[in-house]
């Protein structure tokens, strides 16, 4: 099957998802800098679950520049992903109402863990069903990133009860390392198409 059809399905999802997660964002009452306080755990909050919905569209739209066909498989699991993908809103605005209380902040990280092997599992499908010689399984390597992330993000789960501060550091950290710009699925396509 065409991954067209795939990719643009993920396009519209997550930009729902960034479309409903900014109107979470109240307009406060008054005219005045200092009404805007009330606002600032929520716009929090929302840049960091902007940064993150970005992070899965970028690394989303790398993969899928590998994939040549999908099966009903790869379908499901990028729907699996997309399905967690979908509830950051939901605990991005309970983080953010109650200020980054300790419970919401533990089911933020929840929902992200759930993305993170979601995307794992779409990753491994993938390859699997391009062989381990494909771009993809050459680009991703030992995924040192890919298998970190979920270490740090149980420990910001365990954390949350006993430091919001650490807690929400670590958050920022996956976000962090991600962020820095992943060029391995480029430089394999860019190799190839160079020696073809």
């Amino acid at each position: 099957m065409n991954k067209g059809r795939m990719e643009a399905f993920s396009d519209g999802v997550l930009a729902i998802v960034i479309t409903i997660m900014v109107l979470e964002i109240k307009v406060p009452h008054g005219h005045e800098f200092i009404d805007l306080k009330p606002v600032i755990p929520v716009f929090l909050s929302y840049v960091l679950s902007f940064i993150y919905v970005g992070i899965y569209w970028n690394n989303h739209h790398h993969m899928l520049h590998t994939v040549k066909r999908v099966n009903g498989s790869i379908l499901w699991a990028n729907l699996h992903l997309l399905f967690w993908l979908s509830l950051i809103p939901f605990v991005t605005g309970w983080m953010g109402e109650n200020h980054f209380s300790p419970t919401p902040l533990a089911l933020y990280g929840v929902v992200l863990l759930m993305a993170s092997i979601a995307y794992f599992i779409l990753q491994n499908l993938i390859i699997k069903s391009h062989g381990h010689t494909s771009l993809l399984a050459k680009a991703i390597g030992k995924d040192i990133k890919g298998k970190v992330s979920p270490i740090l993000y149980l420990i910001a789960i365990g954390s949350s009860w006993l430091s919001q501060w650490f807690s929400g550091g670590v958050y920022i950290l996956v976000a962090l390392i991600w962020l820095i710009p992943d060029k391995r699925i480029e430089r394999t396509i860019t190799g190839t198409t160079s020696k073809n």
